[in-house]
């Protein structure tokens, strides 16, 4: 029952971390910005109008991209911050 008390605590923690931890990241011609938390909750969008210029497909394209980017990073970085404590839930057969 500790094991269970502590593994709580501490995935309680890495849940506030993941909240706290911010991702950015930008199309490959910097015209999409996205920034998402840990916990894959996007906080902003900005688009530079002056690399847009009109163009609204590749604005899409790169909406496209940048989200799918920036909940990648999020997963990864979540994934890496519950490594030390997946083991430790199979043990008690979660």
């Amino acid at each position: 029952m500790l094991d269970q008390a502590k593994l709580a605590l501490q995935a309680k923690k890495i849940q506030k971390e993941l909240t706290k931890t911010i991702i950015e990241v930008s199309s490959q011609d910097e015209s999409v910005t996205i920034r998402m938390s840990g916990e894959q909750k996007l906080k902003t969008i900005r688009i530079d109008e002056d690399k847009v210029d009109g163009d609204f497909r590749s604005l899409e394209t790169n909406l496209e991209e940048a989200m799918r980017e920036a909940i990648q990073k999020a997963q990864e970085v979540a994934q890496e911050k519950l490594k030390p404590i997946m083991g430790q839930l199979g043990g008690l057969g979660l």
